[in-house]
């Protein structure tokens, strides 16, 4: 599976423009509540800060709350820091397992560039 598609490429396209308007290293609140905005200009449906459940042999251990899931097939998570951490992959790969979603986007908005703030995820494997 191709890891570019035309959803996730709207999605950044949302994210390219709040970056340029408002610009990097603010905190992690002002970009969702931007992106929020963001998607709703662009037509995308999407669902802010869905709860999952994080379950262990049947009984629930706790939940995660995604930042976005984006019409119902991307997770995008919002970050804002100064590089990027080791961490944030192994969220995101978790973030994909528990949620069954194929794709996920790790939006880091702590970057001067955006485009050096975008990682994107690829769940390739069955289960």
């Amino acid at each position: 599976m191709d890891e570019r598609d035309p959803l996730t490429d709207k999605i950044l396209g949302c994210a390219v423009a709040l970056h340029r308007a408002v610009g990097p290293a603010l905190k992690e609140s002002v970009y969702h509540r931007g992106l929020e905005i963001e998607f709703e200009a662009a037509g995308l449906s999407f669902v802010s800060k869905p709860r999952y459940p994080v379950l262990h042999r049947g009984k629930t251990l706790g939940a995660f709350f995604p930042d976005f899931i984006v019409n119902g097939e991307v997770i995008v998570e919002v970050k804002s820091a100064s590089a990027f951490d080791r961490v944030f992959e192994a969220q995101m790969i978790t973030y994909l397992r528990v949620t069954n979603l194929r794709r996920a986007l790790l939006l880091n908005f702590g970057r001067a560039l955006m485009r050096d703030g975008i990682h994107r995820f690829v769940n390739n494997w069955d289960g």
